[in-house]
């Protein structure tokens, strides 16, 4: 059988209560179906483990939430009745989803976590089969995308960690290294610096940093090289690092990369001075957008501006053409434009901001210019 991990601090009880009934406020009648994972974590403080036997967190439009979860995963939770959920075990043998519907009291309509797998999402239908079936992730992501203070707290824990490592970098960072090599030392430092894992790490030198989302290869890193490493991790609390910093390895090989780097540095800071509570999602893109087209290189900048960030990297808002939302107090998301070569090089800058009351803090600090090691 798959070990368990230890169990992760869970927020203060009033916390998770008020999120609970907000989510029932949310649903308007609509019976909530939440899988293991990043919303089970934000709605009861832990983030349970989906397998092939049923385990998930029903909330009912009237009546007590209840998590169904087999008995020989039950012990992985605690303190749940302190939130007022009853814990319904099963065995080998039950029928979960029966136990589920009966818990959900023959709702009509039923909204169920956008990931939740297959097995369980057609299990649910079965049991409840004159219920409408829908997404929750409009729901969830409503509570979700406002962070209070212990979460951008927590992001600034975050944001402070990969800081640190990305100050470190110049150590691994050299002619003769494979990107292999170098990621090795970085994931190792992510977790050295604070984070519980390495959830990704980017090294993408000379013509692989064209490709946004490389990750690692056996390519040797040579000298004039110009090298992204876009890096992150969650924290004990859950919620994650994600920042991109461009190096070059010696005087850079390409005369214009000084120039280039310039207009991405200027892109990125307009997009960040634009944050303010008010200000759209769609009109942080196009401010950093407008400065990469008007110099010349719109076609090279191939993604949004930036996603979101909490308990997943990439959650909602979404800073992208055509996101009209306003942007609240509380939002947290990257601002990472990048300007890409296909076949010579890329770049990328990127920060976590969160929007305040006035304005907008950042949660990372590392400077923003080419580090030439």
């Amino acid at each position: 059988m798959a070990r368990r991990s230890a169990l992760p601090p869970i927020p203060d009880v009033a916390v998770l209560r008020a999120r609970l009934d907000r989510a029932r406020e949310a649903a308007a009648g609509t019976g909530l179906v939440i899988a293991p994972g990043s919303d089970l974590r934000y709605l009861i403080g832990q983030p349970g483990g989906s397998f092939e036997r049923l385990t998930a967190l029903l909330i009912p439009a009237d009546g007590a939430p209840a998590l169904v979860v087999p008995k020989l995963e039950a012990p992985g939770f605690n303190g749940l009745e302190d939130l007022g959920v009853d814990v319904v075990t099963w065995v080998d043998g039950v029928d979960p989803y029966n136990l589920a519907a009966e818990r959900l009291g023959g709702a009509e309509r039923v909204a169920v976590s956008d990931f939740t797998p297959a097995l369980h999402v057609l299990g649910i239908r079965d049991a409840l089969p004159k219920a409408e079936q829908v997404l929750a992730g409009p729901i969830v992501r409503e509570l979700r995308m406002r962070k209070d203070a212990a979460e951008i707290e927590a992001l600034r824990k975050a944001g402070a960690a990969i800081d640190r490592v990305h100050a470190r970098v110049g150590d691994w960072l050299r002619p003769g290294r494979t990107e292999a090599e170098v990621g090795a030392d970085i994931a190792a430092a992510i977790v050295e610096e604070g984070h519980t894992e390495a959830d990704f790490v980017i090294v993408a030198s000379g013509p692989n940093g064209a490709s946004p989302h490389h990750a690692l290869s056996e390519r040797v890193i040579e000298a004039g090289d110009v090298v992204v490493v876009d890096i992150g991790g969650p924290v004990a609390e859950g919620y994650n690092s994600d920042s991109t910093r461009t190096y070059a390895v010696g005087t850079p090989r390409d005369a214009d990369v000084a120039a280039t780097y310039a207009v991405l540095q200027e892109a990125q800071q307009a997009a960040v001075d634009t944050v303010r509570p008010g200000a759209t999602a769609e009109s942080i893109d196009a401010a950093a957008r407008d400065v990469i087209a008007a110099a010349g290189f719109g076609d090279y900048f191939i993604h949004r501006t930036g996603h979101g960030i909490g308990l997943d990297v990439h959650e909602e808002p979404y800073i992208v053409a055509g996101n009209e939302l306003p942007l609240e107090a509380g939002m947290a998301f990257s601002v990472e434009p990048g300007i890409y070569q296909l076949g010579r090089w890329g770049a990328r800058i990127e920060d976590i901001v969160v929007v305040t009351a006035d304005g907008v803090e950042s949660m990372n600090k590392q400077p923003h210019d080419l580090v030439v090691l």
